[in-house]
C-alpha cells in the first residue's frame, strides 16, 4: 500500500474544496490511462462531485468498448468546449503521466490556469507543476494506485461494475496481461478482490486482446516476416513501419499495440524496438527483458522515458535519419559493434 500519511490529509482537503473536478490523461492514452480515469471519475461522482473527463486526442480502438468511454471528451475534436471545462474546474487531476508535454495540444490550456492540480502516476522523473503528487514507480499501473487511493478514502473496498472493470483493464493492459511490469502480491490481491465482486474476466480479456480486425493480424505478420531486423551482437531487434505500409494494411489507432513485445520471445534478444513513421515525427517504442534499462536509453537519446523494461520516445527528422540515429545510439549505449 501507498503510505497514506504522505498524502491523505492534503488529498481529502483538495477534494473537499472542489465541486467541479476535471480528470485528464496523457496523449495517445492506453488502457491504464483510460481505466484509471474512468475508475476515479466513477468514485468521485458517487461522492457528489461534478466530474468531466478529457483525453488530449483519440482513444485506441481496443478500449472504446469500456463503460464510461462515451463520457470522455476528445480535446482535439472539441477544443473550445474543453477549454471552457478546464477554466471552469475547481481541481484538475492528471492521471498516468508526470510531464506537462504529455498533455499534447491541451498543455497550454491546462498549464496556464492557477487551478490546483494533482498528479497520480507510476512513472519516474516527475515534474514540479502540481500541488500534490501521488506517485509510486514500483506500482504496475496508475490503476493500481487509484484503487488504493479510493479504498483509503472510502475506508474500505469501493465497488461498482464500471469502477472494477476499469481498474481491471488498466492493470492487465499495463502489464501485458502479467507478462511484464512491476506487479506484486498486492496487485494479485487487488485482482482477486475484483474477481470476487463478479467482474467478467473472459469478456474483458477478449475485448482487450482478441477484438481486432483481420487487417491488424496481417500487418503483424508483415512486420514480423518482412520488417524485423536482428542485431545479434547488440542482442536487439527492431521493426520499422512507414506511413505507406500502415495505410496499405488499413491501419487503425492501436493496431500496432503489442508488436514491440514479440521479438523478446527470441532467446538471444533482450531489447526490442518498434519504429513508426508519423506525419511530422518518428515514434519509438522500447521494450526489454532482464537488465536492459530502456527508460534510461529513451531519456538519454530520445528525450523520452517510461519504465525500466517499457519506454518510448520521439525523433523529429526523416525516418531514414531516425533509424540511423537509433542504431548509432544503441551501439553507443550498449557498446556493441553490430
Amino acid at each position: 500500500m501507498l503510505a497514506p500519511d504522505k498524502y491523505k490529509k492534503e488529498l481529502i482537503h483538495l477534494l473537499g474544496q472542489a465541486h467541479n473536478i476535471l480528470l485528464i490523461c496523457h496523449v495517445n492514452p492506453d488502457g491504464d490511462a483510460v481505466g484509471s480515469m474512468i475508475a476515479l471519475g466513477d468514485f468521485l461522482q458517487s461522492r457528489g462531485k461534478q466530474v468531466k473527463m478529457i483525453s488530449p486526442n483519440n482513444l485506441q480502438e481496443f478500449i472504446k468498448w469500456m463503460n464510461g468511454v462515451n463520457e470522455i471528451l476528445i480535446y482535439t475534436r472539441q477544443k473550445k468546449h474543453c477549454d471552457e471545462i478546464i477554466s471552469n474546474s475547481d481541481l484538475i487531476i492528471m492521471l498516468d503521466f508526470n510531464q506537462a508535454n504529455r498533455l499534447g495540444e491541451a498543455e497550454e490550456s491546462v498549464m496556464k490556469t492557477g487551478i490546483p492540480k494533482i498528479i497520480i502516476d507510476h512513472h519516474l522523473d516527475s515534474g514540479s507543476f502540481q500541488n500534490l503528487l501521488i506517485s509510486d514507480p514500483l506500482k504496475c499501473s496508475t490503476s493500481e494506485i487509484v484503487y488504493e487511493i479510493v479504498s483509503l478514502i472510502n475506508d474500505g473496498i469501493y465497488h461498482t461494475e464500471r469502477f472494477s472493470e476499469a481498474i481491471y483493464v488498466g492493470i492487465i493492459t499495463d502489464t501485458g496481461n502479467f507478462e511484464h511490469g512491476n506487479f506484486t502480491g498486492t496487485t494479485f490481491r487487488i485482482m482477486a478482490e475484483l474477481l470476487d465482486r463478479g467482474i467478467d474476466r473472459d469478456k474483458i480479456f477478449n475485448k482487450v486482446f482478441n477484438n481486432f480486425e483481420e487487417s491488424r493480424l496481417r500487418l503483424m505478420g508483415y512486420a514480423l516476416y518482412r520488417k524485423m531486423v536482428i542485431l545479434p551482437d547488440c542482442k536487439a531487434a527492431y521493426m520499422v513501419l512507414t506511413k505507406e505500409e500502415l495505410d496499405m494494411y488499413g491501419y487503425n489507432k492501436g493496431d500496432t499495440e503489442g508488436f514491440v513485445n514479440m521479438p523478446l520471445s527470441l532467446k538471444e534478444i533482450d531489447f526490442s524496438t518498434l519504429i513508426i513513421e508519423k506525419k511530422n515525427y518518428v515514434k519509438f517504442s522500447f521494450r526489454s527483458k532482464g537488465e536492459f534499462p530502456v527508460n534510461s536509453f529513451a531519456q538519454k537519446f530520445f528525450g523520452g522515458g517510461g519504465h525500466y523494461n517499457a519506454a518510448g520516445g520521439d525523433y523529429y527528422d526523416s525516418l531514414e535519419n531516425a533509424v540511423n540515429y537509433f542504431i548509432k545510439s544503441l551501439k553507443k549505449f550498449r557498446g556493441c559493434d553490430e
